[in-house]
């Protein structure tokens, strides 16, 4: 579980907040927080005060995979493979290794002709899945996602679930602005003024959301 206690970091103030294994959906308007406790999450940022551990660990001491908005702005390498690979080279794994989970990876995640062209010319969703699959190569026991969606068509942000769903990765921690995506998460945090204004399953916190621009389009047409 990820614990956080009485934390601090400028303007966002949580007291408690526990963070179960499963998927994380975090919301809310604009500057309410959403990036700030993500990366705090991460072991980007250091509380002011107050404590983050996972599993009783803290974040820095952890292995966590982070993809951002637009992640092709922090890739360190040309193709797709060696971008994806860069991780497990830079801790030294045996190439053999480094091939066997890049085979993996490929499978999961469909990638086909990808290899030999430049991360400058894939479309915006196959960057994300470039940066999602060099996240999660480390088998790491977090995965973040920063608004990673913003910019994707349902399709891709359909593909991108499955693999999420079907990973074996303990927590996975994604703030969005689309209320369907966060609708299928295993949980919900809602932040409102830099603090949390509700916290649990999907339908708990937007049934308290009715009639407000977070209320899913969908379940207003259930209704």
């Amino acid at each position: 579980m990820i614990r956080i206690e009485k934390l601090r970091y400028q303007s966002l103030a949580i007291d408690t907040l526990a963070i179960e294994r499963g998927i994380t959906s975090v919301i809310g308007a604009n500057g309410s927080g959403k990036t700030t406790l993500l990366k705090l999450c991460a072991g980007i940022l250091l509380p002011d005060s107050g404590s983050i551990h996972i599993d009783g660990i803290e974040p820095r001491k952890t292995e966590i995979g982070w993809v951002n908005e637009f992640p092709d702005r922090n890739f360190l390498f040309d193709t797709p493979d060696d971008e994806i690979a860069s991780a497990l080279r830079f801790q030294h794994i045996h190439p053999d290794e480094i091939e066997h989970r890049m085979e993996i990876l490929r499978k999961r995640f469909g990638f086909s002709g990808l290899s030999d062209r430049s991360v400058q010319e894939l479309s915006g969703g196959e960057k994300v899945l470039v940066a999602l699959a060099a996240a999660m190569i480390t088998n790491p026991g977090v995965i973040i996602l920063d608004e990673c969606d913003s910019h994707l068509d349902f399709r891709t942000t359909q593909k991108i679930d499955r693999i999420l769903s079907g990973s074996s990765i303990p927590f996975i921690i994604k703030s969005t602005q689309d209320m369907e995506n966060a609708a299928r998460s295993d949980r919900v945090i809602f932040l409102e003024n830099n603090s949390v204004g509700d916290s649990g399953k999907p339908e708990q916190i937007f049934s308290g959301l009715q009639n407000t621009p977070f209320y899913p389009l969908s379940w207003r047409c259930r209704a």
